[in-house]
């Protein structure tokens, strides 16, 4: 269904697009530009005013876009942010900044839309990288104390849930999966269990030599590329981001593969929250890079077992691959 909007909701956007750049700016200028800030403005006062704009600014896009109640989140992001930053409590700082990654990282995923070629799945990679950066921003800005990876197991975990339950819907429901979803769903859940898994039983009961052995393996990739990749969004968030929305421009069953995407947008959510961020950039850069490859080769071998032969109907099928959706902005139901 096409969808016309009225200059109502155009402007609805262009304040909303005018507002969140605003805290964006704001952001910014309280981490990185204090020492330029004119003495009558406070940092503290900036950061305060960022976070609540973005936080309630994304809590009203998701409500918007998965078509819930837009009032009832906008108003309850506003006063968990605003109490949260007042009280100043840990508790309820730590809440509202995993809160803020979980509504930025299931965001970003919805924002996406469907992508007929690689080229464009790339572009819709990039846009949801840049929508989970702008919530990492706030993410940071409640200046919670975290243990980072902590925080990303909790805000990963609520992600998750909240992103397939919004696809439940969009993807038709189980009986729906189809053979890729159900390759999704079978596939992105058992590598998601075994990340968090391993890794936590790694740390509490590995014993010393494997531990030993991991740790040598990091230090020499860091030797060689001065960082590593984030390893599950390396391996299923960038790839899922990219795969669904390839098969979404074909079948609304590719909602499936979108719906593992957090585990790779809570972690650039979670980007300020590191101690050395010019590594966890290019951490995240090198996850980006390597899900891409691997993102790729998992389109052309979907493509390769599925999709017409020959380079004549590869092209026909890339023109017939407009599944509409609604735009970046709108309800998807």
């Amino acid at each position: 269904m096409t969808h016309h909007p009225t200059r109502g909701w155009r402007s609805f956007r262009v304040a909303w697009l005018a507002l969140v750049g605003t805290a964006v700016l704001m952001l910014v200028l309280a981490r990185w530009g204090e020492s330029i800030l004119p003495g009558a403005i406070r940092a503290d006062w900036l950061r305060v005013g960022g976070v609540v704009t973005v936080v309630t600014g994304y809590a009203v896009a998701l409500a918007v876009r998965t078509g819930e109640r837009a009032w009832l989140f906008g108003l309850l992001a506003l006063g968990g942010s605003a109490a949260a930053l007042y009280t100043g409590q840990p508790v309820l700082l730590a809440a509202a900044a995993v809160a803020t990654a979980v509504v930025s990282g299931v965001l970003a995923v919805m924002v996406t839309t469907p992508a007929p070629t690689f080229a464009i799945a790339v572009r819709e990679l990039l846009v949801c990288t840049a929508v989970a950066a702008v919530g990492g921003l706030a993410v940071a800005g409640f200046e919670a104390s975290m243990e980072p990876i902590r925080f990303e197991y909790v805000a990963l975990t609520l992600a998750q849930v909240w992103c397939l339950y919004v696809v439940y819907g969009l993807g038709a429901g189980l009986h729906g999966l189809g053979r890729r979803g159900l390759l999704a769903v079978v596939g992105g859940t058992v590598l998601l269990a075994v990340a968090l898994a391993y890794g936590e039983a790694l740390r509490s009961y590995g014993s010393p030599g494997l531990v030993r052995t991991i740790d040598d393996l990091r230090r020499n990739l860091v030797d060689v590329l001065g960082t590593v990749p984030h390893p599950l969004a390396a391996v299923l968030g960038v790839p899922a981001v990219l795969w669904g929305a390839h098969t979404r421009a074909r079948r609304r069953q590719g909602w499936w593969a979108s719906a593992f995407a957090p585990a790779a947008t809570v972690s650039v959510a979670g980007l300020f929250l590191q101690p050395d961020l010019g590594l966890e950039l290019l951490s995240t850069a090198y996850s980006l890079l390597f899900g891409i490859v691997l993102g790729y080769v998992v389109i052309r071998v979907d493509l390769f077992l599925t999709g017409p032969r020959g380079s004549r109907a590869r092209r026909s099928e890339v023109g017939q691959a407009v599944r509409p959706e609604p735009g970046r902005m709108h309800a998807l139901r």
